[in-house]
């Protein structure tokens, strides 16, 4: 073959790669700062759920001083909607080790750059690529799916996944890291999707073992991981002065420091009137149902406070909750 398999992938690129807020083509990005928001807010969610949250947070905070200044509620403020909180306060601790104990350089060992919070091998290895264009092989749900059906690997993922990365190390285009690895990330994204590849658009097909088989939709192999169910009830308190009760989430968690109506898998307020208006919504293995319950009171054994309905916008609520304020006309 005249051109080899990452020449073929990296002309592809160039001409229809996706232009990204975060995204820089010809080389390492020019503010790693830039590289590590987005992959801290790419961890679990889309690139569509992404674009619309990364420019107003770059434009509250355009760089890691403002970030690690700024108060974590600050953050979840800018971040609610995302979910996985988590992401947001390791972010925002990252800064703070930035600033502090890297005199706001950002590392560029890898050594280093695992020190800082949320960040796994295989972020880790997008950041350098990317920020640094070092030659770290970036392998992602997208790219496990390219070289399982590449070579036509049909066993679980989960049994072959030293294999899959060895093969992805050997094809990565070291001296062209940073454009090699948003490549390959976007023909995962865009051409070899999971349903219905567009296997006559690709410019690596002459490689793969799997082009329009009939197998490929099931290329790669994954084990299905069943949902936990769970049901609860939330309590919308309003006082005599129409004011409405929230608390602050304590305990560790996805949802630690973010805003909430009280709510549980019990009915704790026997007195709340019932609605037939419920809120549905999944973190990660867990579908959620809560029935939407009212009650009037001024003080009760509740950690938590009153708010005023117009000032609700000032607290950070998680995706949930804000489902919760949309159902009952609470958001505005």
């Amino acid at each position: 073959m005249s051109e080899t398999f990452s020449q073929l992938l990296l002309k592809w690129y160039a001409l229809k790669g996706r232009d990204l807020p975060w995204r820089y083509k010809g080389g390492a990005h020019p503010d790693p700062y830039v590289v590590l928001v987005s992959e801290l807010m790419l961890q679990q969610t889309t690139v569509k759920t992404v674009l619309s949250y990364f420019d107003k947070f770059i434009a509250r905070f355009p760089n890691v001083e403002s970030l690690a200044s700024a108060s974590i509620e600050e953050v979840y403020l800018y971040w609610q909607g995302l979910g996985y909180y988590t992401r947001a306060r390791s972010l925002h601790q990252s800064a703070k080790m930035i600033v502090n104990d890297f005199h706001g350089c950002f590392p560029c060992r890898k050594e280093d750059v695992l020190k800082l919070k949320g960040l796994g091998p295989y972020t880790v290895a997008s950041f350098l690529a990317l920020a640094f264009n070092q030659p770290e092989t970036v392998v992602d749900g997208n790219v496990i799916r390219i070289m399982a059906r590449l070579y036509h690997m049909t066993k679980p993922t989960d049994e072959i996944i030293s294999e899959i990365f060895h093969k992805a190390e050997k094809l990565t285009d070291k001296e062209n890291s940073a454009d090699y690895a948003s490549a390959i990330m976007d023909l995962g994204a865009t051409i070899c999707t999971p349903k219905k590849p567009l296997c006559e658009q690709c410019p690596i097909a002459v490689y793969c073992l799997s082009k329009n088989s009939d197998d490929v939709d099931q290329i790669p192999i994954r084990k299905k991981i069943e949902k936990k169910h769970m049901e609860g009830y939330v309590y919308i308190i309003r006082n005599k002065n129409g004011d409405v009760f929230i608390r602050k989430r304590s305990e560790k968690g996805l949802l630690h420091g973010l805003y909430e109506f009280p709510w549980s898998e019990k009915n704790i307020f026997p007195d709340a009137e019932m609605t037939q208006k419920t809120v549905s919504h999944i973190f990660t293995h867990i579908h959620m149902n809560l029935k939407i319950c009212y009650l009037k009171a001024e003080d009760f054994a509740v950690d938590g406070f009153f708010v005023e309905e117009k000032k609700l916008s000032n607290y950070a609520f998680s995706t949930l909750m804000k489902k919760v304020m949309k159902t009952i006309g609470l958001e505005r």
